[in-house]
C-alpha cells in the first residue's frame, strides 16, 4: 500500500506522460491511479503480464511501474522483457522484497532503474517518474524516426522525410514499434483492428494490403537504397526497422 504522505516539492507531468501500472492489487492499483491522475499522469493500470501485453499493442507508453508478485509471468519477469524490447524504457519495480538481494535481482535481472520496497510514499513515486520521464521522452529525437500520435505522422531524420498516417497505419506501427525485436505475428496486428462486438477478424490479405501502403508511403521518402521500412518474417508476420520514437 501506499504510505500516508503529503504531495509536496512536485509538479503536474509534463507532456502527459502515460504511464503503465501493473498491480495486481485492485484496492492499492486504484489508489496509485488516483494519486498520478492528480499530478498529470496518463495512468493505464492493468492487473497482469499478460493483460500489459494487450495494451501494449494498443496504447502508448512513457513509464511502467510494475509490481514484483504478479499473478502468472512475475513483475520480474516482465521487467527483464520490457528492458530488452525497449532499452531506454524507464522502469519502477515495487515490491514487500526488502532485502538487498532482492533489490539487486531487481536492478540486474529485472534491468530496473528504480526499486521501490511497499509502502511506497506517493511523493517519491511521483517525483520518480518525473525524473525518468525527463530522461526517457526528450524533446528532440535525433537520428530516428518519431511516430506522432497526435498528429499521426511519421518524421524521419530529414525534415523532407514526413508522412501522414491513416488512424489503421497509426495503430500498426504504433504496436510495432512497442513490441519485442519490433515484430508482431500477422494474427495479432489483425486483432488489433477487430471491434469488441465483430466476430470477424481483419484478413491477413487485408493486412497484406495495409502494409504495402505503408511501406509505399516509406519508400517515397527514403533514399533509394534504404533498407524497407517494414519486412515480412515468414512464419510469423511483420517487422519494424526503423529506430522510431513514441512522441
Amino acid at each position: 500500500m501506499l504510505t500516508p504522505s503529503v504531495w509536496v516539492g512536485t509538479s503536474h507531468a509534463e507532456a502527459s506522460l502515460a504511464v503503465a501500472l501493473v498491480e495486481d492489487d485492485r484496492l492499492l492499483r486504484e489508489e496509485i491511479v488516483e494519486h498520478l491522475e492528480a499530478y498529470g499522469f496518463v495512468v493505464h493500470a492493468v492487473s497482469s503480464a499478460a493483460a500489459y501485453d494487450d495494451l501494449a499493442a494498443r496504447v502508448a507508453l512513457d513509464l511502467f511501474v510494475i509490481d514484483w508478485n504478479l499473478p502468472g509471468e512475475s513483475g520480474l519477469s516482465l521487467s527483464r522483457r520490457l528492458r530488452e524490447a525497449i532499452p531506454g524504457a524507464g522502469i519502477v519495480l515495487m515490491t514487500a522484497r526488502v532485502a538487498l538481494h532482492d533489490r539487486l535481482t531487481g536492478y540486474r535481472q529485472g534491468g530496473a532503474d528504480v526499486y521501490l520496497a511497499k509502502p511506497v510514499a506517493p511523493d517519491e513515486l511521483v517525483a520518480v517518474l518525473l525524473s525518468l520521464g525527463r530522461r526517457v521522452k526528450p524533446s528532440i529525437v535525433e537520428q530516428g524516426w518519431a511516430l506522432n500520435l497526435r498528429d499521426r505522422t511519421m518524421q524521419g531524420p530529414q525534415p523532407s522525410q514526413k508522412i501522414r498516417l491513416t488512424g489503421r497505419e497509426k495503430t500498426l506501427l504504433m504496436a510495432l514499434v512497442q513490441a519485442r525485436d519490433n515484430t508482431m505475428e500477422s494474427g495479432a496486428l489483425c486483432d488489433l483492428f477487430v471491434p469488441d462486438d465483430a466476430d470477424e477478424l481483419m484478413s491477413k490479405h487485408t493486412l497484406e494490403e495495409l502494409v504495402a501502403r505503408l511501406r509505399k508511403k516509406f519508400r517515397a521518402v527514403q533514399a533509394a537504397d534504404a533498407e524497407p521500412a517494414i519486412k515480412s518474417v515468414w512464419g510469423v508476420g511483420y517487422q519494424l526497422c526503423l529506430r522510431t520514437y513514441l512522441v
